[in-house]
């Protein structure tokens, strides 16, 4: 009963909500971005949505005009030498996804969700169907992004979205949201190009 009568106007209403408390916010680091180096103030990307419908992703351009649109931050040969001054800040406050209040607004998005995964990569996208969490709108947070984040394997990502997808209510969506809270201010499982390093560490140790 929540997903189908509560989630979405709730997800509204916050995102409303937040997008006039931060409007002030929005504008200093869009004027930090255009000061910060040349393109454009938002980064526009294809992701999956809700039963695998493509969408349009905003998020805060945090890396340089001329880096592949479509490509993971992992897959990049450096991915920190792609990144600008204001990026590197944006990126480890997760301020950059801040833009995607519009996506939750626009109904692309909720708050708490899967998060989207681009529109080829094929691997995750299909992980996900074996969990049916393909079938709920992508989120600006999520279960996985509490649980390990860039730090986690595409199946570890998939089976924590499954997880998600099974049990979703108030009180999950409440877990993870104020979850993220924690990992934020403590920059938890943020690692440029990591993806897997959870995994990767455990092996080196």
């Amino acid at each position: 009963m929540y997903n189908s009568y509560f989630k979405r106007p709730l997800d509204f209403i916050l995102s409303l909500g937040a997008i006039i408390a931060l409007s002030p916010l929005l504008l200093i680091i869009a004027m930090w971005i255009k000061l910060d180096s040349k393109g454009p103030v938002f980064f526009r990307q294809k992701r999956v949505g809700k039963n695998k419908k493509l969408f349009t992703i905003l998020k805060f351009r945090t890396m340089r005009a001329d880096t592949p649109a479509d490509m993971p931050t992992h897959l990049l040969n450096d991915p920190q030498a792609h990144i600008t001054r204001s990026g590197r800040f944006l990126r480890k406050t997760s301020l950059d996804e801040l833009p995607q209040i519009f996506n939750i607004i626009a109904g692309q998005m909720s708050i708490v969700g899967p998060r989207p995964a681009l529109w080829n990569q094929d691997d995750l996208i299909a992980a996900r169907d074996q969990y049916g969490a393909n079938s709920l709108r992508p989120g600006l947070t999520g279960w996985a992004q509490i649980n390990g984040r860039d730090e986690l394997e595409i199946a570890d990502k998939a089976a924590l979205d499954g997880e998600y997808a099974a049990n979703l209510c108030f009180r999950f969506d409440c877990r993870c949201f104020f979850g993220t809270f924690s990992k934020v201010f403590h920059h938890s499982g943020v690692v440029e190009g990591g993806t897997g390093a959870m995994h990767s560490n455990s092996i080196q140790k």
